[in-house]
């Protein structure tokens, strides 16, 4: 796990999707202080017990589609069901679920007294809605300055770590060359040895 920090609000996605450490199996969502914790640090409401669910489905649409941004293909970027809240989207389409959820979160372009424009949650919005707003408002705010697609998930399928790559090329495959990077490279050597 690497402490590559997302910039902007797209830390808020980062830090979600990091909510679930699929290596030793701890869920941040599946305990109701640590989700408050979580929501508090993030200037978010807390939520009903029903709407902590939802927020995993998203956690892990995000997570299916920032392993898309690391090169898997949509077929294979869907992770396996992991932690109480784990997604049950397509396969074939990570951005459908995401799409889906994201579909609850509608934002409205304000412009503030200096002229400035910026894309907010709608007023009347509350609960994983307005969660879910704030996180459409960061992935807009990651695209307009280019750096949504920099943000990504560990190809190690024990770990799945979302990083914020700053390599130059913008090619890195795991959230630590030298953990996860490693581990992946020996796994390959030991197989072309057994192989060979």
């Amino acid at each position: 796990m690497s402490a590559d920090n997302a910039p902007g609000g797209l830390a808020l996605v980062q830090e979600l999707v990091n909510t679930l450490d699929v290596e030793s199996g701890r869920d941040v969502l599946a305990s109701p202080g640590d989700t408050a914790e979580f929501l508090e640090r993030h200037c978010l409401p807390r939520l009903p017990a029903g709407e902590i669910t939802e927020l995993a489905r998203l956690r892990e649409a995000l997570r299916a589609v920032l392993l898309v941004h690391a090169g898997h293909l949509p077929t294979t970027a869907v992770p396996a069901r992991t932690g109480a809240g784990a997604a049950n989207g397509s396969a074939a389409d990570p951005t459908a679920e995401l799409n889906r959820l994201l579909g609850a979160g509608p934002l409205l372009l304000r412009v503030g007294p200096g002229g400035a424009a910026d894309l907010v949650p709608v007023d009347h919005l509350r609960g994983v809605s307005f969660v879910t707003a704030r996180v459409a408002a960061a992935v807009a705010e990651g695209v307009r300055e280019g750096s949504w697609r920099r943000l990504k998930a560990c190809e190690a399928t024990d770990c799945r770590w979302a990083y914020y790559d700053r390599s130059p090329a913008g090619r890195r495959r795991w959230c630590s060359m030298r953990v996860c990077g490693s581990r992946a490279k020996m796994r390959a050597y030991r197989a072309r040895r057994r192989d060979g």
